[in-house]
């Protein structure tokens, strides 16, 4: 079905059905509970999980597949975001032409780095993408600020033309919409005390990521993802074979860009706005982090990855010294005090510090990410059941002859 074998169908319908049911899962605490802190179903942050997603998943066509690490996939996230605004202030405020946009501007762009950049490999490709990415940064930060906004960025304006949506009545704001279906549009869903948050852009997002999951999937599969396979394996021997890898690793690097641009679309489609910030080297390397820790090469993993990091970047940032002292109020104040002052460096403004301890762990415990530790703990428990039914097959009486 849909030219997957049954393994990849199954684990494409398990990620449809997480993402259909996002609201719920994420939402686990009642709304006046003091867990409540750890709720992640709201509109942007499950939005910005998708979204990363795809940034993720994009970006592992390339590193997962063929090895070869890139620092500079923001530029390409920066530009998806740039057309995809201009878009809405030149064409109409509907997010699929943005969209569309947005997927072919950062597939040229790519096309014209990879292709620079493909003429080395190893460290060297690695700094000449990230040469890019902040000459990318630098040029929108400053000397295209007529087309980038520079440091305040774009948004939408009530002047702007939009020559398919004509002029707004007055009083009125421009606002992303699919067919007339504003992007921010929610449906709040309340059963006793927990509270379900359904948002149009957020499904919408979804939709793209389980999109892009499916190609990627049939990338993997396809006797193209086998030939990124051997490039990663040993580009030498397919050299001494006949076969020219640069065709195969262009094509890799220009399809996790279009990943890119999509993703950054989807970002102006969410939150009608982009800025410089979206090309600087650190968001190239946050999406490096997502792809190592959820397991490079693996189908689901750099979407878990993209999930945690995002989740500890707007959840455990947000716990302060106030929220500790509610846990803890219920020990002695000196036994609250030390307690908290031991965890407080870990969270708030501290995240990073918890989220390089678990970089520093996965990479050497867990050098497959977090698929290997969920294969590890699943083969934990099929050992258990094996060895209990082998013991229930050796304490079974034999009748006597």
């Amino acid at each position: 079905m849909l030219g997957l074998n049954k393994k990849d169908l199954k684990l494409l319908l398990i990620v449809a059905v997480l993402a259909i049911l996002a609201p719920f899962i994420l939402n686990p605490f009642p709304e006046d509970s003091a867990m409540a802190q750890f709720n992640a179903g709201y509109p942007d942050l499950m939005q910005r999980f998708v979204i990363f997603g795809i940034f993720a998943i994009g970006f592992n066509i390339l590193f997962g597949l063929t090895g070869y690490l890139s620092f500079g996939h923001a530029a390409f996230l920066g530009v998806g975001s740039y057309a995809a605004i201009w878009m809405m202030k030149l064409l109409t405020m509907n997010v699929i032409p943005a969209i569309m946009l947005s997927v072919l501007f950062a597939g040229l762009f790519s096309l014209i780095v990879g292709w620079i950049s493909l003429r080395r490999s190893g460290i060297y490709f690695a700094i000449l993408t990230l040469a890019f990415a902040q000459m990318s940064y630098s040029l929108a930060y400053s000397v295209l600020t007529p087309i980038t906004g520079g440091e305040t960025g774009l948004q939408p304006k009530v002047t702007d033309p939009r020559i398919l949506d004509g002029t707004l009545p007055q009083g009125e704001t421009a606002r992303a919409n699919i067919f007339g279906l504003e992007m921010n549009s929610s449906y709040d869903l309340i059963v006793g005390g927990w509270l379900f948050t359904f948002n149009v852009g957020y499904y919408i997002a979804a939709i793209a990521m389980l999109a892009s999951f499916y190609v990627a999937i049939r990338i993997f599969r396809s006797p193209f993802g086998t030939m990124l396979r051997a490039v990663k394996s040993n580009q030498t021997r397919m050299y001494y074979t006949g076969l020219n890898a640069k065709p195969y690793t262009l094509a890799a690097f220009v399809i996790s860009g279009m990943y890119a641009g999509l993703a950054g679309g989807l970002l102006v489609a969410m939150d009608t706005q982009a800025g410089a910030e979206r090309m600087f080297w650190t968001a190239s390397g946050e999406v490096v982090l997502m792809t190592i820790l959820g397991g490079a090469g693996t189908l689901i993993g750099p979407v878990l990855g993209a999930g945690l990091i995002k989740y500890m970047e707007n959840i455990l940032s947000k716990i302060n010294k106030d929220i500790l002292h509610q846990w803890f109020a219920f020990l002695p104040d000196g036994l609250e005090d030390f307690i908290i002052t031991i965890v407080y460096p870990f969270i708030g403004k501290g995240w990073h510090l918890t989220l390089g301890l678990i970089f520093m762990g996965v990479v050497i415990f867990l050098p497959g990410g977090l698929v290997e530790g969920g294969q590890r703990i699943a083969r934990l428990f099929r050992g258990k059941k094996a060895k209990e039914s082998d013991s229930d097959k050796s304490t079974q009486s034999t009748p006597a002859e």
